[in-house]
């Protein structure tokens, strides 16, 4: 079984820090939790209290609440929604957990679904929602197959997801190193 704290760590060594970037479709971010898309996460109160703050933003890094915080929210979001606890392989579980974070839940499944259909003869429905049978067909899958190909294949998708975002916006080059990076 998948260990979330392994998963949690390899994420978080691209995530970074506070940003708030003008160009970041995301916004004001504190290691890849997004205000925009998440604005009533509780780390946010924190945030707040420390703008004002000599050191801001640095000194957040030494708050562990906001630190607890963090990882709440990604086990919540992503970990469990992805019922990573029940993948059996930890680098499989460790790149739809980092895919999810950065790409989004729903896109990440839908990728994984389309995979799974390309490598096995199931007929996933590619709706993004990881159900009993996209589980059941991941596990299938693991039980008889290495991950490398799956991985492979997510890693295709993601890529090209990557080039479709700055060939329609190119204010999005300057975050393409770090994607490309990240897989």
């Amino acid at each position: 079984m998948a260990d979330f704290l392994i998963s949690f760590g390899k994420t978080m060594a691209f995530e970074g820090t506070y940003s708030n970037d003008p160009d970041d479709t995301g916004s004001e971010t504190y290691r890849g939790v997004s205000r925009k898309n998440y604005p009533n996460w509780t780390g946010w109160v924190i945030i707040d209290s420390y703008k004002s703050k000599p050191g801001f933003p640095a000194t957040l890094d030494s708050d562990n609440n906001l630190l607890d915080q963090v990882r709440q929210f990604y086990k919540v979001n992503y970990w469990i929604k992805l019922s990573g606890d029940k993948i059996l392989n930890q680098a499989t579980a460790d790149y739809l957990f980092d895919c999810s974070v950065n790409l989004g839940l729903n896109r990440t499944i839908t990728f994984l679904q389309k995979s799974l259909n390309i490598l096995t003869d199931n007929n996933l429905s590619e709706d993004g929602v990881f159900g009993p049978n996209t589980l059941n067909s991941l596990l299938n899958y693991l039980n008889n197959s290495k991950p490398t190909y799956l991985i492979k294949l997510l890693t295709i998708f993601r890529g090209n997801h990557y080039i479709n975002i700055v060939t329609t916006n190119l204010s999005q080059r300057k975050f393409i190193r770090g994607w490309l990076h990240r897989v």
